[in-house]
């Protein structure tokens, strides 16, 4: 051992009596005298703002690398280099106790000045106000500076660990250092250090029973409770419970009871919040119920936390020390938009992922029967898609203003969707983004060996079954398209195209001459969100109970209520596809005016609809324009097309879900490595279905 005097003393003498169990060679180290200055702003603060600063200095030297490469002699709990600093104040406070003592006065004295129930009761949980609300009011606290309120405790926990590089001290402590740092900074002995901290702890736990009493009560849960009477509520049972655990707490009598009462009330609220989520996945999904079943749950946790400190105390350091963890990642998390989104949105993405693999089952052909079925619906798409491209290049030659073209362009697209849906007929580039829900579904219902089996042979079935109704989409519409043409000449003897249009085609269709590779992607993404928005509305119907109340509406009374429920059969049957379709059409046919609005580079380029396009222009020209290279870009731009149209849409899609589920990512890796491997020795299985099921 040796003595590690401080470089400069405190006026009443005490530092120059620090003993360090430190190697000699360690002494001149420039992190202990950082710290033994960081000590000295801590004794000698004079007013709040000071105190805070310098304990938040002192934090931040804990938080700070590694102060040598081998592990600290002296220190036998220290588990890396996360808490090698702390193992070094603990040392240091251990060999001084006027340090220790001091340390404890300067503790005292901020907890005393500060108010901690916010620190337990609000750090990291949502206002009650609403997502939207919250949501708001972290993006203000981003963009606009906040003023300092030196009064809350909180706010220290929060400027304190403000990122997970932070987090690092708390994440690797044990509890064995933990035990060490709490004898010394809150000794038995010395029981009013820790007082004003056991009453914001009571209060911060009152707070917070109150918040589950509101939340849980409050009409949108109640609506969907099991629970009869308001007294009969498990969140009205746990706040009793709970200020029964606090008087016992307070008293030191009868501790294990009220504990085991609190658990039991614990577990029943647990099951209530259950018993809504199920309800809610039937009945559709409401941001501002995840929302409230997020507070709800969040305010468990931290009371749970709580509840255990009280029962086991200093004798249990690893419940502290969850404690501590807790509201370390709180004050991480509570500003963080990102967090907040993805805790409240992922149920209702979940949902609407759930929607969309449903659908996208019947995409997928695993016999030879829904193999020839596939391929039958998507000529019988081609040939309609002929129809739209014929409209679509009408409307472009027709000099109507921006607006007016592009909204004439997406009801165009919009009613060949629909016609596509009511007659069963399929178009391919909708396929991606309901076919990677579907296998997303499959991993998470799934376990083991067996999932990834399943998987790569659902890939596969993907796989053909969207070639077979790509190639029929693009033979078919180009057939169709030839037809169309030559029955025009025959009505009006011309062309549909004349040649300044069909040349613009040719140029516009190159890959390298235009935007196309762009658009093409754009296009995918446009896929993808309108796949998004069906299920979106889908859930709303369910929500509000649209059916519902469609068979139930007063006009029944004038068309017969048989006609209302036969009426919302077919809007619960259809709405998610209506949806779905009216917004892909209204968002393809509005992108390139607004593009032109804003002065964007923004266009689409689907490959069926181009594919039609393409050929009216080719049949429009003399035949020596089919072998020029303008036709060969043009033809390439269409296979880009197809490319990017369906991997795009499907990668977004697969990610979406991959997030909805939270599934591990070595399940992807691995999944990927499994099909290259049947890719490899099966080529087939992706091309067309085997003989037999």
């Amino acid at each position: 051992m040796n003595t590690y005097t401080l470089p400069f003393a405190h006026g009443d003498g005490f530092a120059a009596q620090l003993v360090e169990a430190l190697p000699a060679q360690r002494q001149e180290h420039p992190a202990f005298k950082r710290l033994a200055r960081i000590l000295l702003g801590v004794l000698e603060a004079e007013d709040l703002p000071d105190q805070l600063d310098s304990w938040h200095a002192l934090v931040s030297w804990l938080q700070g690398g590694p102060l040598w490469s081998d592990v600290y002699i002296g220190a036998e709990d220290v588990h890396g280099p996360a808490t090698q600093r702390l193992a070094v104040l603990i040392d240091m406070l251990q060999a001084s106790p006027p340090l220790a003592a001091h340390l404890r006065q300067a503790l005292q004295s901020l907890l005393e000045a500060t108010d901690g129930r916010n620190l337990f009761a609000e750090l990291g949980i949502p206002s009650d106000r609403g997502f939207l609300s919250e949501f708001s009011d972290r993006i203000a606290r981003k963009v606009l500076p906040s003023p300092r309120d030196d009064h809350d405790l909180s706010h220290l926990m929060s400027r304190s660990f403000d990122s997970s590089r932070d987090l690092q001290l708390v994440l690797g402590l044990q509890p064995a250092t933990l035990q060490r740092l709490l004898e010394l900074l809150f000794p038995v002995t010395e029981p009013q250090v820790g007082a004003g901290l056991r009453r914001a702890m009571a209060d911060g736990f009152r707070l917070l029973l109150a918040r589950v009493q509101g939340q849980g009560l409050s009409a949108k849960l109640r609506g969907r409770s099991s629970a009869g009477a308001v007294v009969e509520s498990p969140f009205v049972v746990l706040g009793l419970r709970g200020e029964a655990l606090l008087q016992a707490w307070a008293t030191g009598l009868g501790m294990d009871e009220a504990v085991a009462a609190w658990r039991e009330a614990d577990a029943a609220c647990w099951a209530e919040i259950q018993r809504i989520s199920l309800r809610l996945e039937a009945e559709g999904i409401s941001v501002d119920i995840v929302y409230g079943l997020d507070v709800l749950e969040r305010c468990l946790v931290r009371l749970n936390a709580l509840a255990a400190v009280m029962h086991a105390g200093r004798q249990q350091p690893a419940v502290v020390l969850d404690l501590l963890r807790q509201l370390a990642l709180a004050g991480r998390d509570s500003t963080s938009l990102r967090h907040l989104v993805r805790r409240n949105l992922q149920r209702l993405q979940r949902r609407i992922v759930d929607r969309s693999g449903k659908t996208g089952e019947h995409y997928v052909a695993e016999t030879s029967a829904e193999y020839r079925h596939i391929w039958l619906a998507a000529a019988g798409g081609g040939l309609l898609t002929v129809g739209t491209a014929a409209m679509k290049m009408a409307v472009a030659g027709a000099g109507f203003a921006l607006f007016i073209e592009g909204l004439a362009s997406g009801l165009n697209y919009a009613l060949s969707f629909l016609l596509l849906q009511a007659f069963g007929l399929i178009l391919a580039t909708k396929q991606p983004a309901m076919t990677a829900a579907a296998l997303a579904a499959i991993i998470r219902d799934r376990q083991g060996e067996e999932r990834l089996d399943v998987m790569v042979d659902y890939a596969a079935r993907i796989c053909r079954s969207q070639l077979a109704a790509a190639s029929a989409n693009v033979a078919l519409v180009a057939g169709g398209a030839y037809l169309f043409d030559a029955l025009w000449r025959l009505a009006t003897g011309h062309s549909y195209l004349d040649r300044a249009e069909a040349a613009y085609v040719f140029h516009a269709l190159s890959p390298v001459d235009s935007g196309t590779v762009f658009y093409a992607a754009l296009t995918g993404v446009i896929l993808f969100l309108a796949a998004l928005v069906g299920g979106w509305v889908d859930n709303w119907s369910v929500y509000h109970r649209l059916p519902q109340a469609i068979a139930e509406h007063r006009l029944g009374a004038r068309v017969g209520q048989l006609r209302m429920i036969r009426l919302a059969g077919v809007v619960s049957r259809n709405m998610s596809g209506w949806a779905t379709n009216i917004s892909l059409g209204l968002m393809l046919g509005m992108t390139p005016v607004l593009g032109k609005f804003f002065g964007l580079p923004l266009d689409v380029r689907h490959v069926t609809l181009n594919s039609g396009i393409l050929t009216l222009a080719t049949a429009s020209l003399e035949l020596p324009w089919v072998g020029s290279g303008l036709f060969s870009l043009a033809v390439l731009g269409v296979a880009t097309m197809f490319v990017l149209n369906l991997g795009v849409s499907f990668s977004l899609s697969l990610w979406t879900a991959v997030r909805a589920y939270a599934l591990p990512a070595e399940d992807l890796a691995r999944l990927r490595r499994r099909l290259l491997d049947r890719l490899r020795q099966r080529p087939q299985d992706f091309l067309w279905p085997p003989r037999r099921s």
